[in-house]
Protein backbone atom coordinates (compact mmCIF):
# COMPACT_ATOMS: atom_id res chain seq x y z
CA UNK A 1 0.00 0.00 0.00
CA UNK A 2 1.52 3.49 -1.02
CA UNK A 3 1.59 6.65 1.22
CA UNK A 4 -1.22 8.48 -0.69
CA UNK A 5 -3.69 5.38 -0.65
CA UNK A 6 -4.81 6.09 3.17
CA UNK A 7 -5.45 9.72 2.60
CA UNK A 8 -7.61 8.91 -0.34
CA UNK A 9 -9.70 5.94 1.18
CA UNK A 10 -10.18 8.41 4.31
CA UNK A 11 -11.93 11.17 1.75
CA UNK A 12 -13.95 8.15 0.35
CA UNK A 13 -15.64 7.10 3.86
CA UNK A 14 -15.54 11.18 4.86
CA UNK A 15 -17.78 11.50 1.84
CA UNK A 16 -19.67 8.48 2.31
CA UNK A 17 -20.44 9.36 5.68
CA UNK A 18 -21.51 13.17 4.90
CA UNK A 19 -23.59 11.56 1.38
CA UNK A 20 -25.59 9.12 4.37
CA UNK A 21 -25.92 11.71 6.61
CA UNK A 22 -27.65 14.38 3.98
CA UNK A 23 -30.12 11.48 2.87
CA UNK A 24 -30.94 10.89 6.47
CA UNK A 25 -31.80 14.08 7.47
CA UNK A 26 -33.79 14.32 4.13
CA UNK A 27 -35.53 11.54 4.77
CA UNK A 28 -36.82 12.70 8.47
CA UNK A 29 -37.37 16.38 6.83
CA UNK A 30 -39.72 14.61 4.53
CA UNK A 31 -41.56 12.06 7.15
CA UNK A 32 -41.70 14.97 10.16
CA UNK A 33 -41.72 18.12 8.45
CA UNK A 34 -44.84 18.35 6.02
CA UNK A 35 -47.59 15.90 7.95
CA UNK A 36 -50.72 16.69 6.33
CA UNK A 37 -53.93 15.40 8.03
CA UNK A 38 -56.26 12.88 6.41
CA UNK A 39 -59.24 13.56 5.38
CA UNK A 40 -61.38 11.74 7.70
CA UNK A 41 -64.10 9.21 6.93
CA UNK A 42 -67.08 8.55 9.48
CA UNK A 43 -69.60 5.33 9.33
CA UNK A 44 -72.65 6.65 10.44
CA UNK A 45 -73.33 10.63 10.01
CA UNK A 46 -76.66 12.36 11.23
CA UNK A 47 -79.22 13.56 8.69
CA UNK A 48 -79.30 16.75 9.02
CA UNK A 49 -80.28 20.16 6.74
CA UNK A 50 -77.11 20.68 5.77
CA UNK A 51 -76.24 16.92 4.67
CA UNK A 52 -79.84 17.05 2.78
CA UNK A 53 -78.45 19.85 0.82
CA UNK A 54 -75.40 18.34 -0.17
CA UNK A 55 -76.54 15.00 -1.39
CA UNK A 56 -78.86 16.59 -3.66
CA UNK A 57 -76.90 18.84 -5.13
CA UNK A 58 -74.33 15.01 -5.99
CA UNK A 59 -71.95 15.37 -2.98
CA UNK A 60 -71.39 12.16 -1.06
CA UNK A 61 -70.92 13.05 2.77
CA UNK A 62 -67.65 11.60 4.66
CA UNK A 63 -67.21 12.73 7.89
CA UNK A 64 -69.57 15.25 10.33
CA UNK A 65 -68.40 17.94 12.42
CA UNK A 66 -64.39 17.80 12.94
CA UNK A 67 -62.63 20.00 16.13
CA UNK A 68 -58.92 20.43 14.82
CA UNK A 69 -56.96 21.63 17.96
CA UNK A 70 -54.05 24.32 17.32
CA UNK A 71 -51.41 25.02 19.81
CA UNK A 72 -49.60 28.73 19.71
CA UNK A 73 -46.60 30.03 21.56
CA UNK A 74 -47.04 33.62 22.43
CA UNK A 75 -44.04 34.72 23.55
CA UNK A 76 -42.62 31.42 24.68
CA UNK A 77 -47.13 31.16 26.61
CA UNK A 78 -48.69 28.46 25.30
CA UNK A 79 -52.17 29.04 24.21
CA UNK A 80 -54.81 26.97 22.58
CA UNK A 81 -57.55 27.49 19.83
CA UNK A 82 -58.81 24.78 17.02
CA UNK A 83 -60.73 24.82 13.90
CA UNK A 84 -64.40 23.50 13.37
CA UNK A 85 -65.24 21.40 10.58
CA UNK A 86 -68.65 21.28 9.62
CA UNK A 87 -68.41 18.16 6.84
CA UNK A 88 -65.99 16.48 4.55
CA UNK A 89 -67.39 15.64 1.22
CA UNK A 90 -66.62 14.50 -2.05
CA UNK A 91 -67.57 14.52 -5.41
CA UNK A 92 -66.22 12.00 -8.26
CA UNK A 93 -62.28 12.10 -7.03
CA UNK A 94 -62.75 15.65 -5.55
CA UNK A 95 -63.18 16.38 -1.60
CA UNK A 96 -64.50 19.67 0.12
CA UNK A 97 -64.27 20.90 3.33
CA UNK A 98 -67.55 22.15 4.59
CA UNK A 99 -68.17 25.27 6.62
CA UNK A 100 -71.95 25.94 7.30
CA UNK A 101 -72.78 30.21 7.26
CA UNK A 102 -73.69 31.63 10.44
CA UNK A 103 -76.03 33.95 11.11
CA UNK A 104 -74.15 35.70 14.18
CA UNK A 105 -70.87 35.85 11.67
CA UNK A 106 -71.84 36.28 7.97
CA UNK A 107 -68.96 35.74 5.64
CA UNK A 108 -68.26 38.81 3.10
CA UNK A 109 -68.05 37.24 -0.47
CA UNK A 110 -64.75 39.01 -0.92
CA UNK A 111 -61.28 38.07 -1.79
CA UNK A 112 -60.63 39.19 1.06
CA UNK A 113 -63.45 38.25 3.39
CA UNK A 114 -63.00 34.54 1.86
CA UNK A 115 -58.95 34.65 2.62
CA UNK A 116 -59.59 36.17 6.54
CA UNK A 117 -62.37 33.66 6.93
CA UNK A 118 -61.72 30.29 5.15
CA UNK A 119 -57.97 29.98 4.03
CA UNK A 120 -56.97 28.63 7.56
CA UNK A 121 -58.85 25.09 6.12
CA UNK A 122 -57.34 24.81 2.95
CA UNK A 123 -53.83 25.01 4.75
CA UNK A 124 -54.54 22.76 7.42
CA UNK A 125 -55.82 20.08 4.70
CA UNK A 126 -53.99 21.64 1.32
CA UNK A 127 -55.49 17.90 -0.68
CA UNK A 128 -58.78 19.13 -0.49
CA UNK A 129 -60.08 20.55 -4.15
CA UNK A 130 -61.69 23.55 -2.16
CA UNK A 131 -64.31 24.62 0.21
CA UNK A 132 -67.96 24.50 -0.08
CA UNK A 133 -69.71 27.44 1.74
CA UNK A 134 -73.28 26.55 2.35
CA UNK A 135 -75.53 29.05 3.54
CA UNK A 136 -78.81 26.87 4.56
CA UNK A 137 -81.06 29.82 5.02
CA UNK A 138 -80.55 30.36 0.93
CA UNK A 139 -80.20 26.82 0.37
CA UNK A 140 -76.83 28.14 -1.87
CA UNK A 141 -73.50 26.00 -1.81
CA UNK A 142 -70.48 28.10 -2.45
CA UNK A 143 -67.63 26.53 -4.14
CA UNK A 144 -64.42 28.27 -3.19
CA UNK A 145 -60.99 27.09 -4.51
CA UNK A 146 -58.31 28.99 -3.08
CA UNK A 147 -54.20 28.66 -4.72
CA UNK A 148 -51.57 30.62 -3.69
CA UNK A 149 -49.40 32.41 -6.03
CA UNK A 150 -45.87 32.40 -4.97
Amino acid sequence: MESGDGIVIFLILIALAAWIYMMARNWVRDKVGHVIPDIPVDDEIPEDEAVGLLEAAGYEILSGKKRIPIHVLLNDEPLQSRLFIDYFVQMEDEVYIVKLAKERKPLELTGSGIRDALLCYQLAYPQAAGILYVDLAQRKINKIAITIEA
